[in-house]
């Protein structure tokens, strides 16, 4: 089960009429990924913004959370962890949604490192399409599933430091690839110079994107099935 973490309701005050989900990264906290929280509510003055942590605490990292174990990027092992995973992302957005009656046209999934993974894998699985999914410094996993797994197809934005040495940018070119020969819309951006972690750039164009995402300004992809 996912645990409970921070959350900044609207800059614009009242009823919050778009959701956010932060997916922080292996042995980070969601308080971490708030941290964008502020810099994307000026492109989303109305939106909630929510962070849980990982379900797993990280005994090497205090105060640190897993969404599943990992020490090196071995495919089988992150396919393995993301389906374990799945299940309690799962339950956790149909009880935010429910939280703040909305439904997943307005909701956008945010994602770091591990987070990504798990944005990529759940998002787009999801019966009913969400908004959009952005992710950060991250991996698809399993792309040879996504194309007879996947039920709906999301806009998504993939975000990548150039000088990443615990995730290789080629991570997101290939991504990129294997979500548009499953006929995902996706865009990507390299920060040059950056290593694993998040850029003014990248912030500035993921809130671009999400602004569009959640106003309904990218072609709604009917479900795959």
């Amino acid at each position: 089960m996912l645990i409970d973490g921070p959350r900044m309701p609207p800059t614009a005050g009242g009823k919050p009429s778009h959701l956010v989900i932060f997916l922080h990264g292996y042995g980070s906290n969601g308080a971490d990924l708030m941290g964008l929280a502020p810099y994307l509510a000026k492109a989303l003055p109305r939106a909630q913004f929510v962070a849980p942590n990982a379900p797993e605490p990280v005994a090497m990292a205090p105060g640190g959370y897993q969404w599943f174990p990992i020490t090196h990027l071995d495919p089988r092992l992150m396919e393995q962890g993301v389906l374990r995973a799945a299940g309690g992302l799962d339950r956790f957005l149909d009880r935010e949604l429910e939280r703040y009656g909305l439904d997943e046209s307005r909701l956008a999934l945010v994602g770091f490192s591990q987070g990504t993974m798990m944005a990529l894998h759940v998002g787009l699985r999801r019966a009913r399409p969400l908004a959009g999914v952005v992710g950060f410094s991250g991996a698809l996993v399993a792309p040879q599933r996504l194309k007879a797994e996947a039920k709906t197809a999301p806009p998504v934005l993939l975000v990548h430091g150039d000088r990443d040495d615990m995730v290789p940018v080629t991570a997101m070119f290939d991504a990129a690839d294997a979500l548009c020969d499953a006929g995902f819309s996706a865009q990507w951006h390299v920060s040059p110079g950056l290593p694993h972690s998040i850029g003014p750039d990248g912030i500035e164009i993921a809130g671009q994107f999400l602004r569009a995402a959640l106003e309904g300004r990218f072609a709604r992809a009917p479900a795959l099935r």
